[in-house]
């Protein structure tokens, strides 16, 4: 079991900055962020591969936001600039076993606790 414990979310005005961290209690092959806004289903963010050298992103934070991850401290990273306050979320790390990026909810066994950003207009 791996237990996922997101930190760095909180109230930024549009055009802000956030960068969300994830740490995890040992090493996942894929990690990913995914986002639920009220009154909406989880949406995939951002995933990317063990190695950091491949990463996928949803269209709508394309360009703005950064998934990277240390594997030597065991911790997920989201970058987010440039923020809207359509990205109004809880944000949620999570890991699989897999070796590749995939944006489906099913390929991910663990799951964080979620943080939650606010955007102001």
């Amino acid at each position: 079991q791996v237990q996922l414990v997101e930190s760095g979310g909180g109230l930024v005005q549009a055009g802000g900055s956030l960068r969300l961290s994830c740490a995890a209690s040992r090493r996942t092959f894929s990690m990913g962020w995914f986002r639920q806004a009220p009154g909406k289903e989880r949406e995939f963010i951002a995933a990317i591969t063990w190695s950091g050298s491949n990463t996928v992103y949803a269209d709508s934070v394309k360009g703005r936001f950064t998934i990277s991850r240390d594997n030597a401290k065991n911790t997920l990273y989201l970058q987010m600039n440039s923020l809207k306050p359509e990205d109004t979320a809880v944000y949620y790390c999570a890991g699989g076993d897999n070796l590749y990026v995939s944006r489906r909810e099913s390929d991910y066994y663990y799951w964080g606790q979620g943080t939650q950003v606010t955007v102001s207009s």
